[in-house]
């Protein structure tokens, strides 16, 4: 490919300046999103349309100039094979129904999303220009949309599952992560050059419940696949700073943090690959603003590689896209001494 920037960051080697691109990048901000998301009735088969979703995937090369593409799918979409029955409300967001019981969920299937296989395939052969990122919600991040059924303020449900029902929801997580490994193998055998797995709720729960609930099967997962690829590995997980330490203990390649670690201390004493960390709110702002935060970031990372530039979470449907655009420009400026 001509720019493997971010696969020469993430090998630590030498980079002429910090690899960049966003979380959500290709969404309904941009204008040419939402004109091929009214192509498709709903957007779950929005999601299953090869050719709109491939021409989704490639949209913030085209348009943002970023330094990776990550492919255009959902996280929820794996639940489908294994009985749970997912739908997403316009203006409301995702509706997940299932039988509340854990001993009814079937065994994945992968050909059952082979749709996401292809798009990678697909990505891979409409462009040679950077690497793919393909991607899975981690396990407690499914886990969580199962039992509340759709998106939540507190992930209440969750917790007295997660307390109340300890077997069924230790089960549960088992199912779900056999499942996101043979999900997560077989993109990599579409082609993804880098996998990243989503552990978007994390930030809702307690130390002592992340380390006990959470965290053996994160890392069993990622070692699990790990001991099978060398495809790099990144790991993203909100309420970043109170389990950075036990997320340094998998074998993922990369970490991906929220805005609530400071780059500036934890690289120096991380020897993992750091990505992120910029507050998506920054865009709202002026560019002035923008460039003044961006740079404040880029200046304080002690590192000349092993760190790409990623927003703290993903980008929002109301963000201008003008703003976005200046956001990468920036970071592409900004040149390592």
């Amino acid at each position: 490919m001509k720019n493997d920037l971010l696969l020469r960051a993430i090998r630590k080697e030498p980079i002429e300046r910090f690899p960049v691109w966003l979380m959500r990048q290709a969404g309904r901000y941009m204008r040419e999103y939402r004109d091929l998301r009214a192509r498709e009735e709903n957007f779950l088969s929005f999601c299953k349309n090869v050719e709109l979703a491939v021409k989704v995937s490639l949209l913030p090369l085209e348009l943002l100039g970023v330094d990776a593409i990550i492919i255009f799918s959902d996280i929820l979409v794996p639940l489908e094979s294994i009985g749970v029955k997912v739908d997403f409300v316009e203006g409301e967001g995702p509706r997940l129904e299932w039988s509340g019981k854990v001993s009814e969920l079937k065994r994945y299937n992968p050909e059952d999303n082979a749709f996401v296989y292809e798009i990678i395939r697909n990505v891979k052969e409409a462009q040679d220009e950077v690497p793919v990122i393909g991607f899975a919600g981690a396990p407690f991040t499914l886990a969580s949309y199962v039992i509340e059924g759709s998106s939540s303020r507190d992930f209440r449900k969750t917790k007295l599952f997660m307390w109340e029902r300890e077997y069924d929801f230790k089960k549960l997580m088992e199912i779900l992560s056999e499942t996101l490994y043979r999900y997560i193998l077989k993109q990599i055998e579409a082609g993804a050059d880098v996998v990243q797995l989503f552990d978007s709720w994390t930030n809702y729960l307690s130390r002592n419940d992340y380390e006990e609930y959470v965290f053996p099967y994160v890392r069993e997962l990622i070692n699990r696949i790990k001991s099978k690829t060398d495809t790099p590995l990144i790991y993203f997980f909100k309420g970043s700073s109170s389990f950075i330490d036990l997320a340094k203990q998998t074998q993922a390649d990369v970490l991906s943090v929220d805005w609530s670690v400071d780059l500036s201390l934890e690289a120096v004493r991380n020897d993992k690959v750091l990505q992120g960390n910029l507050e998506p709110s920054v865009l709202y702002a002026k560019e002035e603003t923008i460039k003044f935060k961006t740079l404040e970031l880029l200046n304080g990372i002690p590192r000349k590689t092993g760190y790409i530039f990623n927003l703290g979470h993903g980008l929002a449907p109301d963000m201008e896209f003008d703003k976005v655009k200046f956001l990468v420009d920036t970071v592409k400026g900004f040149r390592i001494n």
